[in-house]
Parts: structure tokens; sequence; C-alpha cells
């Protein structure tokens, strides 16, 4: 079995490749995938389909999809190609926070229009991402180019573990941090942006903290009506409707590596009740809290 016939990759691969697909392309998981799914574009243009979310990508656009919801992809109606790289991967903790001002719902992300300036260092960690992905510590140390075939495609690859996941884990994370870091929709002005952008910060740095846009607007010296009103110009949602999914994120974060028990982090997560905790979670990640955990330490979920 190679690394294209695992339409639904088991949860603990990881898996690098790298695609030119003409029109026509399509995959469809009507389970979603046990792993997150991340999509690079380079050319052309893909559109994205999860958890009732849609949206196109092009050139400079960076998707990751979460796992366990519907999904489909493929190149966008009227396009002649799609040209990206994806990985399937467990994120590590911290990269939630990073994506969580990109979140789209559905459990996507969608990190649009990457600064041009950063795009052909992303490249060159997918580049190196797909040359670590077979490394063991007797290999000599990968560099140059991965030799590919029509059009600079590389053959997809299967992590192979140990050292090799770290590394790869790595590039990842480096093209998540030039990317959100760097993305800049069209449109926003530069003191709307820097605002805004100090806002989502605070949020992402205390999801469950008592957050509301009152505190929020203090934080950057705007009146509330003002800053709801430039948030959502920016961000395309309210500034609670961030919170609440700061603090969704936040909780998946916590069931992943704590053992504290449903209510504890619903609590530490900033929501009010278990109740509206499980309702919040269950719309962003298509599953109830525990069985979320449940999945992700490989125990059997009683549907």
């Amino acid at each position: 079995m190679t690394a294209e016939d695992l339409s639904v990759p088991a949860a603990e691969l990881m898996i690098v490749g790298h695609y030119d697909k003409a029109a026509g392309y399509a995959t469809r998981r009507s389970g979603g995938s046990p792993s997150w799914l991340l999509l690079w574009t380079e050319a052309g243009e893909g559109l994205v389909e999860q958890g009732g979310a849609a949206f196109r990508v092009g050139a400079g656009d960076l998707a990751v999809l979460g796992s366990g919801v519907a999904q489909h992809y493929r190149v966008s109606p009227g396009a002649r190609r799609w040209r990206f790289w994806w990985v399937h991967f467990q994120p590590r903790a911290a990269w939630t926070a990073w994506l969580g001002p990109h979140a789209v719902g559905g459990g996507c992300h969608l990190v649009a229009a990457v600064r041009e300036a950063v795009r052909e260092r992303i490249g060159l960690a997918f580049v190196r991402a797909l040359q670590d992905a077979r490394w063991t510590p007797d290999m000599p140390v990968p560099g140059g180019p991965v030799p590919g075939g029509p059009g600079g495609v590389r053959a997809p690859a299967v992590v192979s573990g140990g050292a090799a996941r770290e590394l790869v884990l790595g590039a990842v994370e480096e093209a998540l941090v030039l990317a959100t870091a760097s993305a800049r929709p069209e449109g926003r002005g530069e003191e709307g942006d820097e605002r805004v952008r100090r806002a989502l910060a605070i949020i992402a740095a205390e999801p469950g903290a008592p957050h509301s846009v009152a505190s929020l607007a203090r934080a950057v010296a705007l009146s509330p009506s003002r800053f709801a009103h430039l948030f959502a110009q920016v961000t395309g949602r309210t500034p609670m409707q961030v919170v609440r999914g700061a603090r969704v994120r936040h909780a998946a974060s916590l069931l992943e590596v704590t053992d504290l028990d449903v209510g504890q982090v619903a609590a530490a997560s900033g929501f009010v009740s278990p109740f509206h905790f499980s309702r919040a979670f269950r719309k962003e990640y298509g599953l109830p809290p525990r069985d979320y955990r449940a999945r992700l330490r490989g125990e059997q979920v009683i549907e």
C-alpha cells in the first residue's frame, strides 16, 4: 500500500505529499479523517468543504482541517489545476492558539493571503519536510532538491517516526508560524488591523478569562461599539464568536494533554456550565468532549 492509497489515513500516521492536479480531481471523506490535514496552495485553485464551511484556496492560502468532520476538497470548478502541498498530522497543543484567529467553522482554519515575502520560505519548509520524512540517524543529513516527477510533483512519504517525525513537525510548525504571522487579508487598514490583532492576541493568550466586548475594547483603547464594528469588519465574526472558538480549542488541548474531567475542562476554558461547553464543543468538532478524548487516546467510542 502506498501513501496515495491511504484515502483515510490512520490517526497515528503522518504523511507528506505534493500534488499538481488537473480539473476533475476530488477527495471526499464522509466520516472525516482521524488526522488533521494541512493544504498549502502554490498555484491554481481548490475548493474546500468541511462541516458546513466552504471556501476557495489560491496561491498563498493555507488551509488546516481538523479531524473527525466530513470533508470534500477538489480542484475548484472552472479552474484548470490545483498545485498544493498536503500533510496529514496530529497538531502540537500550541498550534491551536496560532490558528484560532483563522477559524472559519466546521473545524476548519483558513490563513488567507500570506505575504509574498514568506511564501518561498514556506515552500522550502515543506520540501524539507518531505526530505526528512524518511530520515534516520544513520543517514546523511538531507539536502538539495527533492526528486520529483512532471511539474516537480513529489511522491508522498509516510513519516517513519522517531527523529523523522520531530523534524517533519518542526518544518510544519515553521510553515504555520510564518503563515499566521504574515497573513494580511485584503482591504484592512493598518490601525484597525493592529488593534484587532492585539485583541486576538489577548484572547489567544487567555481564552478562559472572562472576556467581554467591553473588556476587549478597553484593552485596545476603543469604545465597545467602535471595537465591535471594527472587529467584525476585519475578521468577519463578532468578538464573542471568536472568544467561544478560542475556548473550545483551548478545551480540546486540555482534553488531549490532561486528565481533567469534562467539568473541570469546561471551567478552565471559561464556560459557565458543562452543558454549554459540550454543546459548543460538539458544534466545532462534531462529537462530544468525552468522545473526542477517547478517540485521541485510541479508545473505543460508543456511538
